[in-house]
């Protein structure tokens, strides 16, 4: 009869060569093998972050609820995060969304809006500035309401909606027009647009238009108004009948 052989202790001492009890050594290849882990035995929560090697968490392994799985975001504010990655670095990277969102898109700055705040009276036969001495913005303060002219801040060249309109106070039958125009910095003027009312008995016209212009930084716009009746003739002013503005296009 065999004699029966009690174990009381297992030696910690296990490898791919397999587990020895009290100096004596199993090797079985069906019950340890090199690098193999019975799923059964793991319990909850018993690999954490120091188990995981550095890079090993690849788009094959995340499933898509990493981002479903999240409660709904209806807004963003300023200061909060996004993940991306950084091409230059190849790494990931977070980022605000204010600086997120400052990389698209654009504004239509710089900006402005000003106006003659009065009636006022123009002169015959003479291409006369238009006074306008109130604003309603301007975002670089680059309109100046003292020479009625608005120039390109540094850095800001480049395309530009431009817009002026004015309105005669009854009077008719004459030639009569409105014209921005430019004096690049060492140069001469240029016009940009004219709008012309010529002739026809509605005394109360309102003359106007719109331009493109591809501006330098330096360039000053002013916007002339002329009319060849007799003697002075009076305009409307204010922001809804005598204006000039612009902004500058995003490319």
């Amino acid at each position: 009869m065999s004699s029966i052989v009690k174990v009381d202790t297992i030696q910690e001492n296990t490898s791919a060569n397999g587990i020895t009890v009290d100096g004596l050594n199993i090797k079985d290849s069906k019950l340890v093998t090199a690098n193999s882990v019975v799923a059964s035995n793991i319990t909850a929560d018993a690999i954490d972050a120091t188990k995981i090697a550095d890079n090993a968490i690849s788009e094959e392994h995340l499933d898509v609820t990493a981002i479903t799985g999240h409660t709904a975001e209806t807004s963003i504010a300023d200061g909060d995060t996004i993940l991306i990655h950084d091409a230059s670095a190849s790494a990931l990277r977070k980022m605000t969304r204010a600086n997120f969102v400052s990389g698209i898109g654009g504004t239509n700055t710089p900006n402005f809006f000003a106006y003659v705040s009065s009636n006022f009276n123009i002169s015959s036969d003479t291409e006369t500035i238009l006074a306008f001495n109130a604003e309603l913005y301007d975002t670089a303060s680059a309109f100046n309401t003292s020479n009625y002219t608005f120039t390109v801040p540094s850095g800001q060249a480049g395309k530009y909606f431009l817009f002026g309109q004015t309105r005669k106070n009854n009077f008719s039958g004459t030639r009569t027009f409105i014209q921005i125009f430019k004096t690049p910095s060492g140069g001469s003027a240029a016009d940009i647009f004219i709008a012309e009312n010529s002739g026809g008995s509605d005394g109360y016209i309102t003359i106007g238009g719109s331009a493109v212009a591809n501006l330098s930084v330096g360039d000053a716009l002013q916007v002339r108004v002329y009319h060849n009746d007799s003697g002075s003739r009076g305009f409307f002013g204010d922001a809804t009948n005598t204006f000039f503005g612009g902004y500058k296009l995003i490319e």
